[in-house]
């Protein structure tokens, strides 16, 4: 990499897949974002040492040292948010490299869309754990506790957390949550808001709905435990 590269975020793919790789180098690297690929898994845990990315998509698929251990040793070495690329036949994997400190598993192939806000989370001024409550959200590592315990999230259901905790305390309509967490203008399909908040809430042990709560005929409302006029 260049020089000035680190003014810039570093996304580390580690793919077999040339033609994958190269591709969506191309498509990042228009979006302001350093990228570099390994063919393998030892290959991948070399660059990850020297290069110290701000975040890691590895496949499902990779070779010599397979997918789950090669998050297991990115995530031992630092705490840098490993994306696994998953397709059909998936599913154990994303099971087991979730395990082993996967923040989230993406489409393969990959889409931009998707690894976007991961990877713009990882610039400097982006790197912050927000709080509200017994909640806590590292922005960067992608991953949230909830008293202390870690609570996996899916991607959506992460963003939507963290819009939520941005604006805690605040009332957000519906169509600024399609907006700022789905990017479409779209309202026609606000009732995905009311399955993503439903099951937010279920991981989040939110079960009387205290710490979401929704305004009817406008949108919701993330409290702070104990402030005026919020439960305690």
């Amino acid at each position: 990499m260049n020089g000035d590269a680190r003014t810039k975020p570093v996304l580390l793919i580690a793919d077999p897949d040339s033609a994958v790789v190269e591709s969506l180098a191309t498509a990042l690297e228009r979006e302001g974002v350093a990228v570099t690929g390994a063919p393998d898994g030892a290959q991948g845990l070399l660059q990850a040492g020297a290069l110290q990315p701000d975040v890691v998509l590895v496949s499902a698929t990779l070779p010599v040292i397979d997918a789950v251990e090669f998050v297991r040793a990115v995530r031992l070495a630092r705490a840098v948010p490993v994306l696994l690329g998953v397709g059909e036949g998936h599913a154990e994997q994303a099971v087991r490299a979730l395990a082993a400190g996967a923040a989230a598993c993406v489409a393969r192939p990959y889409r931009v869309p998707e690894l976007l806000p991961f990877i713009q989370a990882s610039s400097p001024e982006s790197r912050k754990v927000l709080t509200v409550g017994g909640v806590e959200l590292d922005v960067q590592a992608y991953q949230v506790r909830v008293g202390g315990r870690v609570v996996h999230l899916p991607l959506r259901e992460f963003e939507l957390l963290q819009y939520l905790m941005r604006n805690a305390d605040r009332t957000v309509t519906r169509e600024q949550i399609m907006r700022n967490v789905w990017h479409t203008a779209s309202t026609t399909s606000t009732n995905t808001i009311a399955v993503h908040v439903k099951r937010l809430r279920a991981r989040l042990g939110d079960e009387d709905d205290q710490l979401i709560q929704t305004v009817r005929g406008v949108g919701y409302r993330l409290v702070t435990p104990g402030m005026p006029g919020n439960p305690a």
